[in-house]
């Protein structure tokens, strides 16, 4: 359910109701039943909710929602729109225990609600978000952050570093890594022979090196590499005429060097359909592209549609595997 004090239960309560979402799968949550039972209140749901603590999976049907309790939780609610270390250790327990029965294929996918960094901070973990934390607890060192929306799917080189740091970061050996983990994410869409455009990292793409020489000594000779094993792979490419020829069908995933090239025209086009996928690890893992937004949290006016997509994105990559 992520972070009890953000908008994660509430939008993973709207999404398993949703119409959208009743024939992909049987929906287990991971979170505290006080949470929820106070959500439906507020938002004047009526659904069964079978609360289990020890679980057995293959008696499930879609009758009702199934809700696994989790004991380590602090013992007041959350207060919502705020950040509390005792509901955000609880966050990354709920994760921890969603990737034990992943691993033990006692589920079939991994979606996760979303959390605080702030919050696991004062915690105690020292984890950037979700995807090292994930990494880390499957022993996963080959792996990459994804986010798909809309007609744009993009795989990030550097993630939450300071701008500054991504020339001194980006490596051709990283490139190359992350162009394949593209290729084999496409592969699991669907995407028999999937089309990859690389980014550069200056204006125009360096412009010959005018601008930089990031592009001559580095991302080119990484998608030349790539090209010589027969891989579809063009690059480096202008970054600010990138997405255009992506949204009209000629490629179907993008590597990009930092974090914000590749967000922002995602969500500029998909705000509200945004996904978040864990390359690399050994089951299906995915999140709705936003955070806890305290702003809004307990108001009952979230809006479940990441959420819903992050589902249906899951479901679809779990029948492909």
């Amino acid at each position: 359910m992520g972070d009890g004090s953000g908008i994660g239960p509430e939008v993973v309560l709207k999404a398993v109701i949703s119409p959208r979402i009743v024939d992909y799968c049987s929906p287990l949550i991971i979170g505290d039943p006080r949470v929820f039972r106070s959500l439906l209140r507020t938002l004047r749901i009526e659904i069964p909710l079978s609360v289990y603590r020890d679980i057995n999976l293959v008696e499930w049907d879609k009758r009702d929602i199934r809700l696994l309790a989790i004991e380590s939780r602090p013992d007041e609610l959350p207060v919502p729109g705020t950040i509390h270390a005792g509901w955000a250790r609880s966050a990354m327990e709920y994760v921890a225990l969603g990737v034990e029965l992943a691993v033990k294929k006692e589920v079939s996918a991994l979606i996760t609600g979303p959390i605080n960094k702030e919050g696991i901070h004062r915690a105690g973990y020292k984890f950037q978000g979700h995807t090292d934390y994930l990494a880390y607890l499957t022993k996963t060192e080959n792996y990459a952050m994804m986010l798909v929306g809309g007609d744009i799917r993009v795989v990030l080189v550097t993630v939450h570093i300071p701008l500054a740091e991504v020339s001194s970061r980006i490596k051709k050996t990283e490139i190359i890594r992350k162009i394949y983990l593209a290729r084999d994410a496409m592969l699991g869409f669907g995407i028999r022979e999937p089309r990859i455009a690389v980014a550069g990292l200056n204006p125009h793409a360096g412009e010959g090196g005018a601008f930089g020489r990031e592009e001559l000594d580095i991302i080119a000779p990484a998608v030349e590499e790539c090209r010589g094993e027969g891989l579809i792979v063009n690059g480096p490419l202008p970054p600010d005429t990138l997405f255009y020829k992506m949204v009209q069908g000629e490629y179907d995933v993008a590597v990009v060097m930092y974090h914000d090239q590749g967000l922002i025209p995602l969500k500029m086009l998909a705000f509200d359909r945004g996904v978040n996928i864990t390359l690399g690890l050994p089951f299906v893992r995915t999140s709705p592209d936003h955070g806890t937004a305290y702003d809004i949290a307990g108001m009952g006016v979230a809006d479940p549609h990441s959420m819903i997509a992050a589902i249906e994105t899951a479901c679809r990559l779990t029948s492909a595997r």
